[in-house]
């Protein structure tokens, strides 16, 4: 399987230049083919391949005065660029004939020099791990990388990022066994929800920590400065960046988090179940900056690739399984509930349920029903499920150590 691991990179002012260079090339190139592509469209002539799109917009266009600075990149840097435009057409036609399942994908629009996020990508021949810990980059130089741990074997591609804060991340793409922990006794079904982010079948409940809500009061305060400067000031452009840390540092945390939490769950039980929920749906209602809050989708990714990575069993309910109004009890269903009730007591067997906990017992017997059918896309349901997977992010820290006397889910006070 495919793990991708992101460490912090510290370019000096030499390279930063270097790396801007290279972003703006890259982006031009990937704007360059697709506007060709789209006039190729609009005169009714075939559709271009992609090698010869290649030719015509990085190999013909280096020797023309218009796009000769191409050349002081690397050239694995425009390949790359133009093999993403590439995918992205493949997405946007296996959409339309109905290959790609999902919603909708749109087709390629340009990119911008104004996007807050700006990346290129290397192959093996673009990019080298120096003996003294840096990483070469080809017509860049060697760039300082915060090395959190070390990777598991020789990285087959890098995407180098400066994200909106002005950070640079390096995210190598690196192939690995899985690593199979020893057999759990137990499986869990989850309900994730906003008063309590999950409450797992067994009982426990693991509080919202609310990130954004947390650090509103200084966000606005800071956006309140921003709103009162000079539009194309360096003053503004300041206080975009101060704004834009603040926001990665609510990301960070939810990130490190939900690592934590998914982590301690994978390693405990042997089976994950977990509903699935429309957030794009619960996104337009009132409740839509909590939902946001939460990050459910980003978590649910995280027990999906690490239990296929840990040998693990996981499979998701379909969120149109009534798992709030069916007896974990007796399976007796009592209907549709608002949701202010959040406990209720089964007219059938007389049995008091809380509403959350009872949810997430419907949801392991769901998940145990649809794990006997065989409709599990996990290693432990079928052999050659992670022969298919496509890259995933590693996970960026382990599970906190617990303190004795505290009941916690990975390191997490539950109640």
């Amino acid at each position: 399987m495919q793990l991708r691991y992101s460490f912090r990179v510290y370019p000096g002012p030499g390279q930063r230049v270097a790396l801007a260079r290279a972003f703006g090339c890259a982006r031009v190139v990937f704007n360059d083919g697709l506007r060709a592509r789209q006039e190729a469209h609009v005169a009714g002539l075939p559709y271009i391949k992609d090698g010869d799109l290649q030719k015509q917009v990085i190999t013909a266009a280096k020797r023309t005065e218009e796009r000769a600075w191409l050349g002081e990149v690397s050239s694995v840097v425009l390949v790359q660029s133009l093999r993403d435009l590439h995918a992205a057409y493949r997405n946007f036609f296996a959409s339309l004939t109905g290959k790609r399942k999902g919603p909708r994908v749109a087709p390629p629009r340009f990119k911008s020099r104004k996007d807050s996020r700006q990346s290129i990508r290397l192959t093996a021949n673009g990019f080298s791990l120096r003996a003294n810990g840096r990483l070469y980059v080809a017509k860049v130089g060697e760039l300082r990388v915060k090395w959190s741990r070390t990777l598991p074997s020789t990285p087959t591609s890098v995407t180098v990022t400066q994200d909106a804060a002005g950070r640079y991340w390096a995210s190598f793409v690196v192939d690995t066994s899985p690593d199979i922990l020893p057999e759990a006794g137990t499986d869990t079904g989850i309900d994730l929800g906003l008063s309590h982010f999950a409450v797992l079948a067994d009982g426990r409940k693991v509080g919202s920590p609310k990130f954004l809500r947390r650090a509103e009061k200084k966000l606005k305060r800071m956006q309140k400065e921003l709103s009162r400067k000079a539009k194309g000031s360096n003053n503004r452009n300041k206080a975009c960046r101060k704004v834009a840390r603040q926001h990665a540092r609510v990301a960070d945390r939810r990130r490190d988090w939900q690592h934590k939490l998914s982590t301690q769950i994978v390693r405990d039980n042997q089976a994950v179940f977990v509903e699935t929920l429309s957030v794009k749906a619960l996104g337009r209602t009132r409740l839509a900056k909590s939902v946001h809050d939460a990050g459910w989708a980003r978590f649910v990714g995280m027990l999906e690739y690490k239990a296929a990575r840990h040998g693990r069993t996981f499979a998701k309910v379909d969120r149109s399984f009534p798992s709030s109004q069916l007896c974990s009890a007796c399976g007796f269903r009592d209907g549709p509930k608002p949701l202010h009730i959040r406990v209720w007591t089964c007219p059938n067997c007389g049995t008091e349920h809380d509403r959350d906990h009872n949810a997430a017992k419907n949801v392991l017997c769901e998940g145990r029903r649809i794990v006997a059918a065989g409709r599990a896309e996990t290693l432990n349901a079928s052999p050659s499920a992670g022969k298919t997977r496509t890259p995933v992010p590693a996970q960026r820290v382990e599970a906190g150590s617990h303190r004795e006397g505290q009941p916690t889910l990975a390191g997490i006070p539950v109640l």
